[in-house]
């Protein structure tokens, strides 16, 4: 995986969104059984373990590279200045609660802009205020078969990132 390509406008308004801490998806939640056919797609990738989400509230489902196979940056920044490695955590995305059903997914810089601009998330609130690099986005949960597909392989892009196959 080298470069993202062909990434499509998401269809439709962006879905309202808590700005802060806990960062969650407000409307537009996708139907539990998307959410399920992605954490089961996602539970699959290799090299992974999965777990509580270090970062995110208690019904987060998160995924944890093995950390013989993490050579990206993680979710919990580093201590000190915001930077983008932080080897006490390995977790690279996690899948938020039911009643939400986003992700935080970490991609490359420019993959993370493309999510933006193109409709699919937005940079997180430790983004914004300059405490995590603008790796760390907000990817909306997928409303239908279609955006399953497109969120898919944006958990693939954010594995891929995660085990240094694409910086």
């Amino acid at each position: 995986m080298s470069v993202m390509v062909g990434l499509p406008e998401r269809v439709g308004p962006r879905p309202a969104t808590y700005p802060e801490i806990p960062h969650q998806q407000l409307d537009q939640i996708a139907p539990a059984e998307l959410q399920e056919e992605l954490w089961q797609r996602m539970i699959g990738l290799d090299h992974i373990r999965t777990g509580a989400s270090v970062v995110s509230l208690a019904d987060t489902r998160a995924l944890h590279m093995n950390p013989a196979h993490a050579a990206g940056p993680a979710m919990a920044p580093a201590k000190g200045p915001a930077t983008m490695v932080a080897r006490e955590s390995t977790e690279f995305a996690h899948l938020h609660g039911p009643l939400d059903g986003s992700l935080h997914l970490l991609l490359p810089e420019r993959d993370a802009a493309e999510v933006v601009e193109k409709g699919w998330g937005e940079p997180h609130p430790v983004v914004r205020d300059g405490r995590h690099a603008p790796t760390l986005v907000m990817v909306y949960g997928p409303r239908d078969e279609d955006e399953l597909e497109t969120v898919w392989e944006l958990v693939r892009r954010s594995h891929a990132f995660a085990s240094g196959q694409v910086l």
